[in-house]
């Protein structure tokens, strides 16, 4: 958590969190409610959230967990003010395209693409109504990077993800509302670690070589790190804030210098 906080900065802000209980989306929950909005967040599979947030139980990646964070955010909140979509992952085998089902597919684009377009389908009306409010949609650049052996399938959800946002930034700029993406790397989450160990499990290795194999797939991170969940949801909250008014439409990156291009 950031040193210095403004207690007040969302104060009387209505924040929905997707993916809030664990990993980046915790961090994230965790620094809006230091900033003194009202959060509601879901979790399925009876998951605690951070202590001062509302928890839906609801799974996002069907169209009723969809409807029912977004009902419960309007009767809980009133309305909401920022709306930042963490929710994301990979539970795709290894073994490259091959092994990718449409049973996989589906599940992949639920989780990372379509659990977004659905809960912004409920939510951003009233926002547009009101003429204000704040999306970040968090991405990948596996979009840009993608790991053919593990995450094809997360990777093309992410990259329509972030073009979706795009064109969704086109269409509410002009009626008060900004839409941003941010795209971490590599980032110290349970995930992360979930990933190194079907790697390994799929090469017969053991995580170290397959914690390897993500660095030379990537190229190495420059920074020497991966990020830390804090230090994304730190760009998040900048992003949602006052401070980023001028800000729209746009791809932030925060990966230690992964992408080795401009």
């Amino acid at each position: 958590m950031p040193a210095l906080i403004d207690p007040a900065e969302f104060q009387g802000r209505r924040v929905v969190v997707t993916g809030g209980t664990k990993g980046t989306g915790r961090a994230t929950v965790e620094r809006f409610l230091a900033g003194g909005a009202q959060v509601l967040t879901a979790a399925r599979n009876g998951a605690h959230g951070p202590e001062g947030a509302g928890l839906v139980e609801a799974d996002l990646t069907t169209p009723e967990g969809s409807s029912r964070l977004a009902e419960a955010a309007m009767e809980r909140l009133g309305g909401v003010d920022v709306l930042v979509h963490v929710l994301g992952g990979s539970t795709a085998p290894g073994g490259g395209f091959a092994a990718l089902t449409d049973d996989v597919w589906r599940a992949e684009l639920d989780l990372n693409l379509l659990s977004a377009v659905r809960l912004d389908r409920a939510l951003l009306p009233q926002m547009i109504a009101r003429g204000e409010g704040a999306v970040i949609h968090v991405s990948s650049i596996q979009r840009q990077l993608p790991l053919y052996d593990s995450t094809t399938a997360y990777a093309a959800a992410k990259a329509g993800l972030t073009t979706y946002s795009k064109a969704l930034s086109k269409e509410l700029g002009p009626k008060g509302v900004r839409v941003n993406v941010v795209s971490p790397g590599w980032i110290y989450t349970e995930a992360s670690d979930a990933l190194v160990n079907r790697i390994a499990d799929s090469t017969g290795g053991t995580p170290e070589a397959a914690r390897q194999s993500i660095l030379d797939a990537l190229g190495g991170i420059p920074l020497g790190r991966p990020a830390r969940p804090e230090e994304v949801a730190e760009l998040i909250a900048f992003l949602a804030s006052e401070r980023a008014s001028a800000i729209h439409g746009a791809e932030h990156v925060i990966d230690g210098g992964t992408v080795p291009t401009v």
